[in-house]
């Protein structure tokens, strides 16, 4: 089975459902990404902070399936965001590949690049080294270059707000494809995913089942639904429901069987969900559930409503 195609503001398609990559162990993702892409997935999500991407590759050869078959997504890091193109080489180095089908910022937050950490800089206080004089514009501009020299075909961004994507449409020659974000039954971000319709930017789920031992998956009202439909389980409706919404999911995980159903479920959901079935997923979040799970402490404003700055 293969995933529905959804079509970018710049004529590229791209699988609706792709293998996510976050968390997964460098000894167990190649044989995740072999699987998944002998299952009939076509779509793979990684980043170069997710420290795994050479694993991801070999579970590319691995697999048989030809480089031009696939579509593949990576990450510019924030403490790359005034060295694009070297991020960018060391994702296409450990991935083995020339080019990505699409590249993103993943944070609109760049961070001091000579600080204390290549990941993860620290103040002596505790808070995030922040490269407050890094402008969003000159990273998107840094970005756009990356699509004339050939070695990325996309470029989107990731956890951007209406405010942040604002920055940035300023001075853009290329607007973003898509915007990846925590986007799932408990946080549905419908006001944001207007926007994102209007302006031509698709959006993209990276946590669409949620976090480690989730609550999505014993929502009631979600398995009432996948009840009524018959089908196996919870999990289905909370991809269908998304890609009805004609957002991108990347579930991840490592577990061939689950890696097979979350393709062929979310199909089967997507494909038996009733636009009265969306009205009422679309309530549950305002009902009382609203919640993010990935939250980092950056300690400045990032234009999302549900996500205050933090006072410390």
């Amino acid at each position: 089975m293969s995933s529905p195609l959804i079509t970018l503001n710049n004529g590229q398609t791209i699988p609706a459902i792709g293998l996510g990559t976050w968390q997964s162990k460098p000894n167990e993702v190649a044989r995740a990404v072999e699987h998944a892409l002998k299952a009939g997935y076509r779509h793979i999500d990684c980043a170069w902070a997710y420290g795994n991407e050479k694993e991801v590759g070999e579970g590319l050869r691995a697999s048989g399936v030809p480089r031009e078959e696939v579509f593949i997504t990576s990450k510019l890091w924030g403490t790359y965001h005034r060295r694009v193109e070297e991020c960018l080489d060391q994702t296409l180095a450990n991935l083995g590949t020339t080019y990505l089908d699409l590249y993103l910022v993943h944070w609109p937050i760049a961070m001091n690049p000579n600080g204390n950490h290549p990941v993860m800089p620290m103040l002596p206080n505790g808070n995030r080294d922040i490269d407050a004089s890094r402008d969003i514009k000159d990273t998107w501009k840094d970005m756009e270059a990356m699509v004339k020299t050939g070695k990325v075909k996309s470029i989107g961004a990731s956890n951007f707000s209406q405010m942040t994507l604002e920055k940035i449409l300023l001075t853009a020659e290329i607007i973003p494809a898509v915007n990846q974000l925590e986007l799932h039954l408990y946080n549905p971000q419908l006001k944001l995913l207007e926007y994102l319709k209007s302006k031509g930017i698709v959006p993209q789920a990276y946590s669409p089942l949620g976090s480690t031992n989730s609550p999505l998956f014993d929502d009631e009202t979600a398995t009432e639904i996948a009840k009524k439909h018959g089908l196996k389980n919870t999990s289905d409706v909370l991809l269908g429901y998304l890609l009805a919404k004609n957002a991108f999911v990347l579930p991840k995980s490592v577990t061939p069987s689950r890696i097979e159903s979350n393709l062929t479920g979310a199909m089967e959901a997507y494909n038996a969900l009733t636009p009265e079935d969306i009205k009422v997923l679309d309530g549950v979040a305002a009902g009382g559930k609203q919640k993010r799970f990935i939250m980092p402490p950056w300690g400045i404003d990032l234009g999302f409503d549900d996500w205050p700055v933090p006072t410390k």
